[in-house]
Parts: structure tokens; sequence; C-alpha cells
């Protein structure tokens, strides 16, 4: 069974990606091959409207047409078993680089039928992970929960299962004192950086090995 989780922050060792981290150690504690795949890594740009995944009987019907570093990425995942997502929220919504990916990986299996049918070849897990500056009061009262619910609804309809993990008030400096952010208490930061994020932690490795057991949500 292969586990593959995108990172969709450009920290590659900070809260997003540590989630994701423990995510797959979670999925590789129930006998998963994992994979971690940064996007910012990747030079690629989003859906270009091109319709070549709609045209009947064409070639890339089903599939992505445009040729660059997503190519490979998304040919692997025809042959996951769960897919994790993890982004950090920048203005309410995912990084570009994850909204990018998503376009370019869950349109072509998205069919114009009435009611919407999925291409994709069988029913898998899925998973999504954010990270967010905001406490969860905030967030709601911005309504950052909309993109969060409308992008698992759409990953529940085109690959079957999902969950989400979110992960609030996260810290987001090495060192407050050099950052003008007179928004923030660092005391209180680290405070729950100490206690809380560990406890995230947990919840994203028993996500992991969730997405890799029988049970669903």
């Amino acid at each position: 069974m292969k586990v593959i989780a995108f990172n969709g922050s450009p920290r590659k060792k900070w809260n997003t990606a540590t989630l994701l981290g423990k995510a797959l150690e979670g999925a590789s504690s129930k006998g998963a091959e994992t994979e971690l795949i940064h996007l910012y890594d990747l030079n690629y740009k989003g859906c270009i409207s091109c319709f070549s995944c709609k045209m009947m009987n064409g070639k890339s019907y089903g599939r992505c047409a445009v040729k660059d570093d997503l190519t490979p990425i998304l040919k692997k995942v025809l042959d996951a078993q769960s897919l994790i997502f993890g982004s950090p929220i920048y203005l309410g919504t995912s990084t570009a680089q994850m909204r990018a990916f998503l376009e370019r990986l869950v349109f072509p299996f998205l069919t114009y039928t009435d009611p919407t049918e999925s291409l994709f070849p069988r029913k898998i897990k899925t998973g999504s992970i954010y990270t967010l500056g905001a406490t969860e009061e905030m967030a709601e009262e911005l309504g950052f929960d909309h993109h969060i619910s409308t992008t698992e609804m759409i990953l529940k309809m085109i690959f079957g299962v999902s969950e989400t993990l979110c992960s609030y008030d996260t810290y987001q400096f090495e060192d407050y004192s050099k950052v003008y952010a007179p928004r923030f208490d660092p005391e209180k930061k680290a405070q729950r950086r100490k206690e809380v994020f560990p406890l995230d932690c947990a919840k994203a490795f028993e996500m992991g090995a969730r997405l890799v057991g029988n049970d669903e949500r």
C-alpha cells in the first residue's frame, strides 16, 4: 500500500511538514509505503482550461494533458491507496501552490454530468491537514471553514472518503522579537506550541493510521 503526502507549504521543516510527517508515520505503522512530496520544489501552474481532459475519445480524456513537473506526480496518484494534502492557510485559503495542484489533480476526474461523477478508477481515502496562525474562533469568524469544508466535499466526491485536521494558533516564527507582529503574544504562542501542537501531532499520526486501516469516517 502506498500513501503519498503533499506539502503545500514553502517550509519543509515547520508546522505543516511536521504534521504531514506524523501522518506518514501513522501510515507506516500500519505497514504502508510512504512518500512526502514538497510542491514548492516543482515547477507547474494550475489548470489552463484546455479541456483536453474532457474531449470524448481523446487521448487525454480523464487525464491532465499538460506536460510539466506535475506529470509524473499525477501518474503516481493513480497507483496510490491514500493521499494526504497539507497546507497553511494564507488569506483564508490554501497556498497558491496547493490550489494549483488540486486544480490539476481533481478537474480531469470530474465529469460534466448531472449528478457529477468521478473518473478516478477506484475509491481511496484522503486526508487534509491545515495549519493556521489564527485561533479557531478567529478562523470561524472570518469564514475560513468554508474553504476547508468545500475542499473536503470535493475530495469525497472524487476519491470517496476524506477527513480534515486543523491545527490552530500555530507558532509561526522562530524568534518573535525579530518580527513586527504586535497582535501576537509570543509567550502564549510558545505555550500553545509546547502544550497543544504535540496533541495535533498525535491526531495527525492517528489520521495516517486511519487512512490505511479499514475504518471510515
